[in-house]
């Protein structure tokens, strides 16, 4: 059983930008070069200034073990497999999958610029964090962006008492005429396994709805619920989705599917092996951006302007509230579990890397 710390117990103030220095630090002390290592360090911090703390800092441990153990690899090219037109299928090589997303996202864009759309398939990957990065990427080029990735089997088929299918993740991005685009970033579980590593760091119970234990009961407590089941976004719904993307990445690719996706935690010298699918769709050759971009923000306005139910004040789009969470933490200071940051402190350590003086604590004009 877990014991409830505090607030004020469990998460500190940190400049962003000496968070990204004491990441890139760390993998720069793992013979990543030193713009590879910065391309690592502003995906995981972007995760945390927009509050995703489950894909943010609290990872490099993880990956620290996983690259010593020799689960991972230290390439950073993809290598091509098939190539035909707008769609590309790649070999990430087991690789870490911020170094081989930007590049697959990269591609998927070009070819849209080409073809109206592109498609790009990676297998022999590795995780690669949050899939709304990526989607955000295709939405910056004017493109609707989709990501998707599959994961070590962590859900039942419903009414099943074996861990089946991933929780898979999901991302759109949605380009508008102004204001952030239009991001949905889901996990098709009810939440990420990394929210329930967070909640059992720092001492928290977690909903019962989130998970099971070992035998299949309903639990909240998240040490149980990490050794037990996640549940199903939706129930059967979140099942067929995620029974789906196994489909579109893995098994579309020839990569890893179901339990040949080998776990992060449990198995770190053992490839990863999952796979993602990376979609562009330019809407410039399917009937114009400016109309497109148009009817999208019509579309949010729409929704800002729809009524709301007593006690509410305001409605958000998808994405609008981690969009305005991290342009507040980006002045402000970014807010992590104090146990995330004592696990980056002690994954520098076990690297040897030189990392900024941290300070503690900061005033936002500080920031």
């Amino acid at each position: 059983m877990t014991t409830q710390a505090s607030d004020a117990d469990r998460r500190v103030l940190l400049r962003p930008a000496w968070l990204e220095a004491t990441v890139a630090a760390i993998f720069t002390a793992l013979d990543f070069r030193q713009a590879d290592s910065a391309l690592i360090a502003s995906a995981l911090v972007e995760a945390d200034l927009r509050g995703v703390s489950s894909h943010g800092v609290m990872l490099v441990p993880m990956y620290v073990d996983r690259l010593n153990a020799g689960g991972v690899t230290r390439e950073r090219e993809l290598a091509i497999v098939h190539d035909v037109g707008a769609a590309v299928v790649a070999d990430a090589r087991g690789g870490m999958g911020q170094l081989s997303s930007p590049q697959a996202i990269g591609l998927a864009i070009e070819r849209a610029g080409r073809y109206g759309i592109g498609l790009v398939s990676v297998r022999n990957a590795h995780h690669f964090g949050a899939a709304s990065r990526w989607a955000m990427q295709a939405a910056d080029a004017g493109c609707l962006g989709i990501a998707m990735s599959n994961t070590t089997p962590l859900m039942p088929a419903p009414g099943g008492a074996e861990r089946l299918v991933g929780n898979n993740p999901l991302a759109i991005a949605v380009p508008t005429e102004d204001g952030p685009e239009i991001v949905l970033d889901m996990a098709l579980s009810a939440v990420a396994l990394g929210k329930i590593r967070l909640a059992a760091s720092a001492g928290r119970p977690i909903p019962q709805t989130w998970a099971t234990d070992p035998s299949g009961l309903p639990t909240t407590d998240p040490e149980a619920a990490v050794l037990g089941m996640l549940l199903p976004a939706a129930g059967h719904k979140g099942f067929g989705l995620a029974l789906m993307i196994d489909v579109l990445t893995g098994v579309l690719s020839g990569g890893g599917w179901g339990d040949q996706v080998r776990p992060l935690y449990r198995e770190p010298d053992q490839p990863n092996d999952c796979a993602h699918l990376f979609l562009a769709i330019d809407p410039e050759l399917l009937g114009g951006i400016d109309g497109f971009r148009q009817r999208s923000s019509a579309l949010a306005a729409r929704v800002r302007a729809s009524s709301t139910a007593p006690g509410v004040d305001r409605l958000y789009l998808p994405g609008e509230i981690e969009a305005e969470r991290a342009d507040h933490q980006r002045r402000n200071g970014v807010l992590i579990e104090r146990s995330g940051l004592d696990g980056l402190l002690a994954a520098a350590r076990t690297v040897r890397a030189a990392v900024p003086e941290l300070r503690l604590g900061l005033m936002p004009e500080e920031c």
